[in-house]
């Protein structure tokens, strides 16, 4: 009801890069973005599986595909730059480039924690830097963030991965409260929360009974990119939660007492979905 209130975008003709848009999520969303006209640029740090991908979507419409390490800043604004020119302009920016390293917090290694870090928000500041200016100029453009349920409850396991998702919704929000205040309301910026997908970067984690009854785990990565485009570009969503039963846990936190809602968090096994957790096979 409330994405009525914002301006539906017409995609057809649009020009949007996609981070980690090889895989997974990202080329869910590159695919759906070509079906719906848009001029497409992916970004990916693999170039197996960009050249893959390219291969696969050339049919599809026009793309372009750059190998990008997105924590390297200055490849990312050189690349920046030859997307601009390569398609005339930036319209959309969808920042899905992922990493986790799951694992206690004392388990694993200062480099793997800066690497989920530099991954999973700093990037996400070179690339907003990258077009958000020619997206000001123009007044219009899109950014939308990737998140994660995790920003909305704190998962043993994922501490510093967590800790980044939260700060990419606190970033994003107040992003788009500074493009209000320089008078830019025609650049918007949202972010989207997926909980366990089954296949993928997170493949094998899931919440036990009863928790998984509530909150079961995502079927595919499609299920993300479809509410990337339909409900976030097309509608305006601002931060749409996969599934739509994780907006639960904001509620009873707001809601509850802190020790009851913590409690309740242990009695639904949410602290120990990560317990199964495989990952994608390197």
């Amino acid at each position: 009801m409330y994405e009525n209130l914002y301006k539906f975008m017409e995609l057809k003709g649009k020009r949007a890069v996609v981070t980690g848009g090889a895989m997974g999520i990202g080329y869910s969303t590159v695919l759906r973005l070509l079906n719906e006209g848009c001029v497409v640029t992916i970004w990916d740090i693999n170039p197996e599986k960009l050249a893959e991908a390219q291969q696969a979507l050339n049919s599809k419409g026009i793309i372009f595909a750059h190998q990008c390490d997105v924590t390297d800043k200055n490849r990312v604004y050189e690349l920046g730059e030859i997307a601009v020119m390569e398609m005339g302009g930036v319209d959309i920016l969808v920042n899905n480039a992922g990493y986790v390293a799951s694992g206690y917090f004392l388990e694993n290694t200062d480099e793997q924690w800066e690497k989920t870090i530099s991954v999973n928000l700093t990037s996400f500041i070179y690339t907003i830097r990258a077009f958000l200016p020619q997206m000001n100029e123009r007044n219009s453009g899109h950014i939308v963030n990737i998140s994660s349920a995790s920003s909305v409850i704190g998962v043993p396991g994922l501490a510093v991965y967590t800790a980044s998702k939260w700060a990419v919704w606190g970033l994003t929000e107040s992003l788009r409260f500074e493009s209000k205040k320089l008078g830019k309301k025609g650049v918007k910026f949202s972010t989207v929360h997926p909980s366990y997908i089954k296949t993928g970067m997170f493949e094998g984690a899931k919440i036990p009974f009863p928790g998984g009854l509530i909150v079961p785990l995502v079927k595919n990565h499609d299920v993300i990119a479809k509410t990337i485009v339909e409900r976030i570009l097309k509608r305006g969503a601002l931060s749409p939660k996969k599934p739509w039963t994780v907006n639960l846990a904001m509620m009873m936190r707001g809601f509850l007492p802190d020790p009851i809602f913590q409690k309740m968090i242990e009695l639904l096994k949410i602290s120990d979905s990560m317990k199964t957790f495989k990952g994608r096979e390197k």
